[in-house]
């Protein structure tokens, strides 16, 4: 090949180098382009996790209300009677699964010895001169050698003898130790039995207590029964409640407190939304009416779902009246000083209130229905009005 001019060289060098520049400057495009749109990806991958973020805020705020809304209706869609005999326990022990430990250890192989070396005599010398002399001396190396095999043969049996004693020494330890352990494995399965069928028996006998308790008439099996019932009733997250009560036999009257949240847990959410253009999640807060709203109607709710649950639970009429207060505990608007707040004072008799199709009920006005002192106010937490008095239908 002929060898380029100096100023052919540089020539061809300067478009090698610019050749060179607008590869690099396609490449860089390339990439600007290909992290343009990675980055429009990104972009497009972050909205939708904000808008997923958004429909599951807003699914979960619209159970919650969904919940606090349907409080009464809920309860009205199970029966709250307690069979205390369904919740006697019997007892099913599992196998009992000792694994590896069932399995014996493998017995020690039976010692098999080689067989002992033999003596063979060379063969007898023929007629030729000196013939003896050999023999007798192929004899004597025939002797040597057999000796010396069989006192080999002897010392590795010897050596098999105590190997195979030491094995079954072992296996015979292993073995004690595998019986051993099984035993106490027994022991804790036969211990843990003994305490499920213990528990069983003292869960039981309690049961059975209550049960011959209730059938005499026994006043605190009555209001342990009224607890059970009380403590079976699932309040949402959002709004759950407490109960405290007392049963009089001599009136067969049950005083029965049930505390709600206080009016600063209410969600105060409307609605949640995104705001793409300051990439934030917003929320619409509910009107003032809304929230007053939900508040006295949760509150009525409980009122008229606690009195139907003792009522529907007690099937065999223990209870012939029940006097309910339903409270919150909050800071007082009068005094500034937490205070237990009554919300709902009321009183119903098992005839009048028994009477009543729920489903179809405003709670607010049975409870009026009834003679009830309502706060005018329960989201200001105005007190239940009682200067009245609370009265009683159906006495």
């Amino acid at each position: 090949m002929a060898r380029r001019g100096f100023f052919a060289e540089l020539q061809h060098q300067a478009q090698v180098a610019d050749k060179r520049r607008r590869q690099q400057q396609a490449a860089g495009r390339a990439s600007q382009a290909e992290r343009a749109r990675m980055d429009k990806e990104a972009a497009r991958l972050h909205v939708e996790s904000r808008l997923a973020e958004v429909t599951a805020r807003n699914a979960a705020l619209a159970g919650a209300l969904d919940e606090i809304d349907g409080l009464l209706a809920t309860t009205l869609a199970v029966d709250d009677y307690v069979d205390l005999q369904a919740l006697m326990i019997t007892v099913k022990h599992p196998p009992f699964t000792p694994g590896h430990l069932a399995v014996p250890t493998p017995d020690v192989p039976p010692l098999v010895y080689p067989p002992e070396p033999a003596y063979q005599e060379p063969p007898p010398p023929g007629g030729l001169f000196g013939a003896k002399k050999k023999h007798e001396q192929a004899v004597q190396r025939a002797r040597a050698e057999f000796e010396a095999a069989r006192q080999q043969w002897h010392e590795y049996a010897v050596r098999m003898h105590a190997e195979h004693l030491a094995a079954q020494q072992r296996r015979e330890q292993t073995e004690a130790a595998r019986v051993m352990r099984l035993a106490e494995a027994k022991q804790r399965y036969e211990l843990e039995c003994g305490k499920r069928d213990a528990d069983a028996a003292a869960h039981n006998a309690k049961l059975t207590e209550l049960i011959n308790g209730l059938a005499f008439d026994v006043e605190a099996a009555i209001a342990q029964y009224v607890d059970i019932v009380l403590s079976n009733s699932v309040y949402p997250d959002a709004f759950p409640g407490t109960h405290d009560d007392h049963f009089d036999l001599a009136t067969r009257e049950l005083t029965l407190t049930t505390t709600v949240p206080p009016p600063s847990s209410m969600p105060t959410v409307k609605e949640y939304r995104y705001v793409r253009a300051k990439d934030e999640i917003t929320s619409s807060t509910l009107s003032m009416k809304e929230q007053k709203d939900r508040y006295a109607s949760a509150v009525f709710q409980v009122a008229v779902r606690t009195l139907h649950e003792v009522f529907e639970a007690d099937r065999s009429g223990k209870i012939r009246s029940i006097t309910l207060t339903v409270v919150t505990h909050d800071v007082s608007p009068a005094t500034g000083i937490e205070a237990t707040i009554p919300l709902v004072v009321a009183a119903a008799d098992r005839d009048t209130f028994t009477g009543f199709d729920l489903a179809n009920v405003v709670p607010r006005a049975t409870l009026e229905h009834l003679g009830a002192a309502l706060s005018k106010a329960p989201l200001d937490l105005a007190p239940a009005d009682t200067s009245r008095g609370v009265r009683q239908r159906g006495r």
